[in-house]
């Protein structure tokens, strides 16, 4: 395909590069993830402590930690937790964040090499991460630091597309805008699961979530991706009124309302 048969779209997708590391593509927006980014339903630890025989006991080990917003919810709760970060930037964020939580331990690893001991984790969680994983890889080194009968849990906000008008002008602005939007979707990697867990058997249960944002929050949130045009790019300013105008039309009292699914699939590896 030419230049001259580049769709607008396709034109903004090749104007700028993404990182080719996947890890640092969100170096430049780690304060907007530390902020907007929606939490997961506390309901979770309660699922887990159930099915997955979750104690205050328990080693979990949070991979692809981000900012720590999953980490936190266990350490609310009482759990031990290795955060495994390889984006630096992301790592001490989190590090700020959680510092007065005794039990959270900071790794500079990732989910191919998390540097963690032979079978010293009872619990894995990756939280909006297993799309940037080398599945192959990242099975292997779950398989190693895992102790015998020890739990995978993977899971994700998934924003609903159009349960509401709202929510489908928002993908319509991402769709539009989105520099590698639709290759990046936790949704593509659906398929996958199955044989990361292969070939023991695994189960997916679904909870509801929501975030309820102000215009800043709004923003916040749509920066905080790894697909959207930053400052400087010249889409950069139609995305920022395009947002704000899909807010004013859409706010009560002040906010608008993203609705999640938040995915949590659990199993064994074999």
């Amino acid at each position: 395909m030419n230049q001259e048969e580049l769709s607008p779209q396709d034109e903004r997708q090749t104007e700028v590069c993404q990182p080719a590391d996947p890890r640092e593509r969100f170096s430049s927006r780690v304060q907007n993830y530390v902020k907007y980014r929606p939490a997961y339903p506390d309901q979770i630890i309660r699922f887990l402590e159930t099915s997955c025989g979750l104690t205050s006991d328990s080693l979990v080990a949070d991979i692809g930690s981000g900012t720590g917003i999953l980490s936190e919810l266990f350490l609310q709760n009482g759990k031990k937790v290795w955060g495994v970060e390889p984006n630096e930037s992301m790592r001490l964020a989190a590090e700020a964040a959680l510092k007065d939580y005794p039990k959270f331990t900071s790794v500079n690893g990732s989910a191919e090499a998390t540097t963690l001991p032979d079978q010293s984790i009872d619990l894995i969680t990756a939280a909006q991460a297993f799309h940037w994983f080398d599945q192959k890889r990242a099975r292997a080194e779950f398989a190693r630091i895992l102790k015998p009968n020890g739990w995978v849990v993977l899971l994700w906000n998934e924003r609903r597309l159009d349960s509401t008008d709202f929510l489908k002008g928002f993908e319509q602005l991402l769709l539009k805008y989105g520099l590698d939007y639709t290759k990046v979707r936790h949704e593509n990697v659906e398929d996958d699961i199955a044989g990361f867990y292969a070939p023991a058997p695994f189960k997916q249960v679904n909870f509801d979530n929501r975030q309820d944002l102000d215009l800043a929050g709004l923003r916040g949130r749509l920066f905080s991706a790894s697909y959207t045009p930053e400052p400087g790019h010249r889409d950069y300013e139609s995305m920022v009124s395009e947002i704000d105008i899909l807010f004013r039309d859409h706010q009560v009292h002040g906010n608008v309302t993203i609705e999640y699914d938040t995915k949590l699939y659990y199993g064994h590896l074999a």
